[in-house]
This record gives structure tokens, C-alpha cells and sequence, in this order.
């Protein structure tokens, strides 16, 4: 099977399980759900709200922006997707079904996203867990930043350190 092939196989998974969630719920699946949950599934790309609806209108499908609003905490609730950060004033989402788990590293000048898994991560969360007591079943983790290209342009160059140090000198240095 090809790439191309499965990428068409999830989505349709990820939509025949809202539709079944709807169904369980009691809710009617109208025609601008569907509108909105093939246009959401038929890319990867992390998203808000207005981003999709000015999507969906360049391609001509008509709905309304009220009807996204209440859209989204359905996928939420039944597990597709999840808020992702918070940005000028409104939430992101990201497809989570179906997909390994990840964190972001995200750009604050250009506000690029880039996606990576670590293991030392999961096992931090779990040694948490187990310190506190907490059972972890999910976690969100960010990292705020400058990608190569915007620190280069704004001449950022010294890199952050946990242990309070950045580049060798100590914080209160620079």
C-alpha cells in the first residue's frame, strides 16, 4: 500500500469514528459536520478555526463559522484532536488519532512547529507520576524558541540552559 494510500485510509478512519461518536452522543451528523471533518482530516497541518474556515471557503464549501465552533469540542471529546498552544488570541489543533505521540517546538518569531518524540520525556512524565502519585495519562509539552533562520536574523545566539547558564556564561551575565 502506498503512502499516499494510507494517509487516505487513516482519514477515513479518523471520520467513520466521529460519525460514530455522533451517533452514540444521539447527535444528528449534518452536512456541514461532514463538510468540516473532511476538510479537517484531509491534511495534517496543525490549525484554528479561522485558518479552516478561510480554507474552506477558498475551495468553495460553505459553512458557517458557528458550526466550526461547535464542531471542534466534538472532535476533542471523542478523541481526534487535541488543542495544541494558544496564539493570538486563539487555540491551535492537531490530529492525535491514530498518531504517535509527540511534543513542539515552536518558533516564536515565524511560528513554526516543528514535531518530535523523545523517550527521556515519557520517562520523566512516568517518574512524576509515580513521585506524586498521578496516574499520567497525557501530557503537553512546548518548547518556546527561535528556529536556525529567525535567529539568525535576529541575531539571537545564546541558547538557554536549565542549569541557568546559557553558552557557558551564567544568566545573570548577559
Amino acid at each position: 500500500m502506498s503512502l499516499n494510500n494510507n494517509w487516505i485510509d487513516r482519514a477515513m478512519e479518523e471520520i467513520e469514528k466521529f460519525r460514530d461518536y455522533i451517533k452514540e452522543k444521539g447527535l444528528r451528523n449534518t452536512p456541514e459536520r461532514e463538510i468540516i471533518i473532511e476538510e479537517i482530516f484531509s491534511t495534517h497541518d496543525h490549525f484554528d478555526v479561522d485558518e479552516l474556515f478561510l480554507r474552506m471557503r477558498n475551495k468553495k464549501k460553505i459553512v458557517s463559522k458557528a458550526s466550526i465552533y461547535r464542531t471542534i469540542p466534538l472532535l476533542v471529546e471523542s478523541g481526534l484532536i487535541k488543542e495544541v498552544f494558544f496564539e493570538d488570541g486563539h487555540l491551535h489543533y492537531e490530529h492525535i488519532y491514530g498518531h504517535k505521540h509527540h511534543c513542539h517546538l515552536r518558533c516564536m518569531c515565524c511560528g513554526r512547529n516543528l514535531e518530535f518524540s523523545d523517550d527521556e520525556i515519557e520517562k520523566i512524565q512516568k517518574q512524576i507520576g509515580k513521585k506524586y502519585g498521578f496516574v499520567i495519562t497525557s501530557h503537553r509539552f512546548e518548547l518556546l524558541g527561535y528556529c536556525p533562520q529567525c535567529a539568525q536574523r535576529q541575531g539571537v545566539q545564546k541558547a538557554y540552559r536549565p542549569s541557568g547558564k546559557v553558552r557557558g556564561k551564567s544568566a545573570k551575565s548577559n
